[in-house]
This record gives structure tokens, sequence and C-alpha cells, in this order.
């Protein structure tokens, strides 16, 4: 299985360690200080550039404000598989920093232009990360890239969280999924949902 780096040990980057280590997955998060460790059993640690050069797939779980320094301290990233769980949300939670001409991910791709970009993770909250399964039905999780071979790597890891892998297209169908975030957001916290749902594409058989 290829080695994981996760930036961002937050609710989404912290479920998604311990759900990947405990599937049999080489998982590493990164900290600030040499002398910190993590608290996540079989999850090694280490500085972002540390472990982002000893992994093939490195995972950004930060708030999206983060994003340029957390990028710029994982080093270079060329040929590498880039997760991007962000969303580009607003401070008050009133809405996304960019109206759909463009998405956090396309910005990524911009600031590391050979990483493969892999949008997912982002639209469904931590809590339901590992619990997704409703009346029989796993929510989807979408993602999304222009490089099937990334998105073939990442396919598997959604899979291991207990959500359906959906290919949602190329990156550009990020701004999609950023906007489905935002509803998810809307719902679950302006009005008083909780994180208690997810999406789920359902589809009528042609034959």
């Amino acid at each position: 299985m290829r080695p994981i780096a996760i930036v961002g040990t937050g609710n989404i980057g912290g479920a998604l360690a311990r759900l990947w280590s405990k599937a049999g997955y080489a998982v590493s998060v990164a900290v600030r200080e040499s002398s910190a460790a993590n608290k996540i059993p079989g999850v090694s640690s280490g500085s972002a550039g540390e472990i982002a050069s000893a992994a093939e797939i490195v995972v950004l779980a930060v708030p999206w404000p983060a994003v340029k320094d957390a990028l710029a301290s994982c080093g270079d990233l060329s040929g590498k598989v880039v997760v991007d769980c962000t969303n580009p949300v607003l401070p008050d939670l009133e809405g996304l920093e960019f109206g759909g001409t463009t998405s956090a991910a396309e910005k990524l791709q911009q600031l590391a232009p050979r990483a493969h970009i892999v949008k997912a993770f982002n639209t469904i909250g931590a809590p339901l990360l590992g619990n997704a399964t409703f009346d029989d039905l796993e929510a989807d999780g979408y993602y999304c890239g222009d490089d099937d071979a990334a998105k073939a790597a990442v396919a598997p890891l959604i899979a291991a969280t207990g959500l359906r892998p959906f290919d949602a297209g190329p990156l550009r169908n990020a701004r999609y999924l950023e906007a489905m975030a935002m509803l998810w957001i809307d719902l679950a916290i302006k009005r008083g949902r909780g994180p208690t749902f997810g999406f789920r594409t359902l589809e009528r058989s042609t034959t």
C-alpha cells in the first residue's frame, strides 16, 4: 500500500488517519515540532517536509487560509498525488470565497503544477467518516481530478472510510463539489440539521 502523509489533523485529518491506519495503510501525520507526537495508534509523525518526502500520497486537511503555508511546508510535490480536502468557506459560513469560476482545488493545482491534485473528502462531515451507511446504503464519497491514475489511487482510500467512491469527473468539477460542501455546511450548522446526513447519487439501470 502506498505511504500516506496527512497535513492537518483536525476533525477530517484525524479521522482519516485513524481509519486508514486501521485498514493497514502506512500513515504519517505532520507535527510542528520534532519533539511533538501524535496520539493516533499506529500512525507515525514528523515535520510536513519529512513525511511528504517519504509519501506517495499527500493529504491536505487544513483550513483554507492555511493552505499556502501548508503546501510550502511540504516541499517538492512533483509527481505525488495530493488529496485536497479543503473548502474555501468564508469566516461567517455565509458562502465560498470563489464564485463558481474556479475552486480551491484548481488554485492548489496552480500552486503545485507538477502534483496530481484530487479533490475528495470535502462533501461530508468528519463524524460520518467510517459511519456513513444509511438504511444499507453508503453515502457517496465524491472525488474529481485530471489524472486517472491519481484518481484510481484515491478511490480505495475513500472506500476505506465507509463511503462509496463516486468519480465526479475532471478537476474543474471541484467547483461544484465545493458548492455541495457549502450546502452541507449550511444545512448542518445554519439550519440545525446537524452532522447526521450525507449525499448519494441514485442511478437507474439503463438495461
